[in-house]
């Protein structure tokens, strides 16, 4: 008898300064080292997509992708890219690499992607991730809720949470301040949300100084592409 073949997925995290991917089994264990080459200066989706057609050719087969960007995906379409390119707004990442690659795709929000391989399943959870914007996303019960772009909500002073807690803000406010920050930020959506976990990921949360409660957790950064198995049993 032969033994039934099981899905390799290519896991892709777009960010705004990096371009990273990784291939997985079906248990979501990694296959390769994490490939990681900078976004490009002016990240429009075609330099983008070529750019990710370079780190493609680097990995071994695969069956499948899952793809994480930074900005409102519903169905595979984009609806905000902040850090990015205005020209992505609209654009179908899921239907052009299904096209160019001949694989089934899902695109979801990156920090949605991080937060799957982080979630219980249980109850309100929630993640936010801090690199060159904030990241979002909210599942409950184990089911995202897509959408969610809590960096760009007014916050304090006319500003926004990412003017306070992407890169921008930590750049103007320094380490010690931008804690404080984050610490009034996990209060304020602990009464928003009334989360029962929440997940803290991206490349800045190795900066977190302050104590964190017991359903406050950081997550590594490489959840972003660990993510991907996770979100083919979702429909995100």
């Amino acid at each position: 008898m032969h033994e039934k073949k099981t899905p390799h997925t290519l896991c892709i995290d777009i960010g705004g300064t990096g371009l990273k991917i990784m291939v997985l089994d079906e248990k979501g264990h990694p296959l390769t080292e994490r490939l990681r080459i900078p976004t490009p200066a002016d990240p429009t989706p075609a330099k983008v997509i070529a750019a990710l057609e370079q780190l493609k050719k680097k990995a071994p087969a695969f069956d499948r992708v899952s793809a994480g960007f930074p900005g409102v995906v519903k169905r595979g379409v984009l609806y905000t890219a902040a850090n990015l390119s205005p020209k992505w707004v609209g654009f179908n990442l899921q239907a052009e690499l299904e096209k160019r690659w001949k694989k089934p795709v899902r695109v979801a929000n990156d920090a949605a992607v991080q937060g799957y391989a982080a979630i219980r399943g249980e109850g309100v959870e929630m993640i936010l991730t801090l690199g060159t914007g904030l990241g979002s996303a909210i599942y409950t019960d184990g089911n995202l809720c897509p959408g969610l772009e809590l960096g760009h909500h007014p916050w304090m002073k006319g500003n926004t949470y990412e003017d306070y807690l992407g890169k921008r803000g930590l750049k103007k406010h320094g380490p010690k301040k931008w804690n404080k920050l984050l610490a009034k930020a996990i209060e304020q959506t602990a009464h928003t949300f009334n989360w029962d976990y929440l997940y803290i990921g991206g490349g800045n949360a190795k900066l977190i100084r302050i104590p964190l409660g017991e359903n406050v957790l950081v997550v590594p950064n490489e959840d972003g592409l660990l993510g991907g198995v996770a979100l083919w049993k979702h429909n995100a």
